[in-house]
């Protein structure tokens, strides 16, 4: 039986092939990297607890003015079971912004990141492999926790003049408009981590671009102002889940476009800081 030596050139091709890296292996690292975090857990917990609860919430003091004959706010008057069941989603946009921001900025407070781009020379898929995977996470609690938060909602006001199904036109869409907008926001959170390297800094970019501008707003001509709000990445994510659509606020589509629009403009600030400057 004749043995037949293997060369040295097949023996170093084998081994970079067996270290070779790769768009799923990056991804697989930042899913362990991510999971390792007690701050994953509690957050991602927290983000999907307050969809449920105020949901819930919002449902029952609906239900509790109903049931009182007391004459009720025009915004609760105008209310249906979808919007209720949505009340949490700016409340827990928060946490799962916040988070995201926390899956980059954690890594330079840490000095971990130095290890991780030695690990991945070429930089640039470590920052895709973050959005792509804690974009795809708070997807699925955000979809998970607007679909639970309806079925309440729509148990709890079954008996009402605002009672909706799930079966009901455009509410299925909406659930998952509600998602695909956390889901936007995370991947926003990690793009402004990864900018700013900061976690404060990140935190309060985030909060003041969905929270604080649009308040803002309200200090401009009355002229400008509908033209301009209805873009921000808050009034465009609205857009995307509402139902009805408001007066002056875009279709779900557009506003889909805008707020990825702006979520591709902070991830492009992001891959071009990573490029350019040290960790």
């Amino acid at each position: 039986m004749s043995i037949v030596a293997e060369k040295p050139q097949e023996r170093t091709r084998h081994t970079q092939q067996g270290t070779k890296l790769t768009a799923i292996r990056v991804a697989h690292s930042e899913w362990a990297k991510l999971w390792s975090l007690r701050s994953t857990w509690i957050t991602l917990s927290l983000g999907l607890l307050v969809l449920l609860a105020f949901g819930t919430i919002a449902a029952l003091q609906y239900t509790s003015m109903t049931e009182s004959g007391a004459e009720m706010d025009p915004e609760w008057a105008e209310a249906s079971t979808l919007t209720l069941a949505l009340f949490g989603v700016p409340f827990a946009m928060i946490a799962l912004g916040v988070l995201g921001v926390l899956t980059a900025s954690g890594e330079y407070t840490t000095g971990l990141i130095r290890s991780t781009l030695a690990a991945v020379p070429t930089r640039l898929p470590v920052l895709w492999a973050k959005a792509a995977v804690y974009g795809g996470l708070a997807f699925v609690v955000g979809t998970v926790g607007a679909f639970a938060a309806f079925l309440i909602a729509s148990g709890l006001l079954s008996d009402s003049s605002i009672a909706m199904s799930i079966s009901d036109t455009g509410v299925v869409r909406s659930l998952f408009g509600a998602g695909v907008y956390l889901g936007l926001v995370g991947v926003a959170g990690v793009a402004l981590g990864a900018l700013l390297r900061s976690t404060a800094g990140g935190i309060s970019a985030l909060v003041g671009t969905f929270m604080l501008v649009p308040g803002l707003m309200s200090l401009l001509p009355e002229s400008w102002r509908d033209d301009i709000t209805r873009y921000l990445p808050s009034n465009a994510g609205e857009a995307i889940f509402a139902l009805p659509q408001a007066d002056g606020m875009l279709s779900a589509g557009a506003g889909l476009l805008v707020l990825t629009g702006w979520t591709a403009l902070a991830l492009g600030g992001a891959a071009y800081r990573l490029r350019r400057s040290d960790a």
